[in-house]
Parts: C-alpha cells; structure tokens; sequence
C-alpha cells in the first residue's frame, strides 16, 4: 500500500507545486481515509484497495491543484496540512 500512497503523493505534486512533498502525503492520506470511511458510514461492502486508490486518483487530477487553497476555508485540518516534515518523506 505504501507504493500506491507515494504514487498517488507523486501525481498530486505534480498538480500542485504549492504543496511541499509531507504537505501532499498528508491530503492523499487524507483522501483516502476519508473514501474509505465515508463508504463504511453507508453501509456500503469493502470495495478493496484498486476502487480507493481509483477513487483518490480522480480527486487528484480534478481538485489536485486547488488543494492547498482549502486550508483557508477549513482551519479544521490547517494543523495536519501546516506541518511540513519533509525530512522523513522518501520519493
């Protein structure tokens, strides 16, 4: 799973060169947790690693770019999207 998270970091930075590369890890995993969270509030089956990482995949190339600008209008998460440890980030 860690590949498809530093695959899917790697093509958000890409989209977005305002995130620093521990900044971009932080949405995907974000992303991710929260596709995987909502479809288990639902009530909805497991639908595996392929559909999140899809799902995560079609958020970064539609919103990628305009992530960063989401700290502004949600200070709720401004505290795990501020912290920048790229020391401890491999790409």
């Amino acid at each position: 799973m860690n590949e498809i998270i530093e695959k899917l970091t790697d093509l958000l930075l890409e989209k977005n060169k305002a995130l620093s590369p521990s900044q971009a890890r932080t949405w995907i995993e974000l992303l991710w947790s929260d596709f995987e969270s909502s479809y288990a509030k639902a009530g909805a089956p497991y639908m595996g690693q392929e559909m999140a990482e899809r799902i995560v995949t079609q958020w970064v190339l539609r919103y990628g770019a305009q992530l960063h600008e989401f700290v502004a209008s949600n200070p709720k998460y401004a505290h795990l999207l501020n912290q920048d440890n790229d020391n401890n980030i491999k790409h």
